[in-house]
């Protein structure tokens, strides 16, 4: 039977709301961003979940922590694995100034690969679904990590350009006992309740 991983993207923090890549920096919630984990919680509740799960940065471990205790379930727990993905030495940079501090991407300093999120997340998160077969989990992750990940199931098909993960943003993924992943539905978010499908 298969498990049902809903990944949650963290609630909005100030470097979002000015912009700024956080990446690894330990940037914690604001106060919209402790709403949108609320709404989030209020839309989540609609279904049964077994259990919540989180990043360890703040940000991301915060908004379970408001989740669990919306959905009265135990307190998070922290899976080292799906942290943000690490940009390196444009983390607290606006895009407008990592464009003229580096110009393209691939000449950052310390900037992690899509492959090599994906190549610690994923096994982390197989793991824990053959942990759980037939269960329904919540993960509260990061932008970097959710879209990595759906990149790699989808072949690219996902997201969409111009697609953006929300702050608050659910996106359910199935794992198979034997392992193989795929997307089910994804970008529910506060102010817009229903999924979008995938084809």
């Amino acid at each position: 039977m298969d498990t049902t991983l809903c990944l949650v993207r963290h609630g909005e923090t100030d470097w979002n709301a000015e912009h700024r890549i956080q990446g690894g920096t330990d940037i914690p919630l604001n106060d919209t961003g402790r709403a949108q984990a609320l709404a989030a919680a209020q839309e989540l509740r609609r279904h049964y979940w077994s259990g919540v799960y989180s990043s360890p940065l703040c940000r991301a471990f915060e908004t379970a922590e408001i989740i669990a205790a919306e959905l009265r379930l135990p307190a998070p727990l922290r899976i080292p694995a799906v942290h943000e993905r690490r940009f390196g030495e444009i983390e607290g940079l606006t895009l407008e100034e990592r464009i003229a501090r580096f110009g393209d991407e691939s000449e950052v300093p310390g900037l992690e690969s899509r492959a090599d999120v994906v190549a610690r997340a994923q096994p982390a998160l197989t793991t824990l679904a053959h942990q759980h077969p037939g269960e329904q989990l919540l993960i509260v992750s990061h932008g970097g990590v959710i879209g990595s990940l759906m990149r790699f199931v989808t072949d690219s098909r996902r997201p969409r350009p111009q697609e953006y993960i929300h702050n608050g943003s659910a996106n359910e993924f199935s794992v198979s006992p034997t392992g193989h992943w795929s997307l089910s539905r994804y970008d529910a978010r506060p102010g817009r309740t229903e999924y979008r499908p995938v084809p």
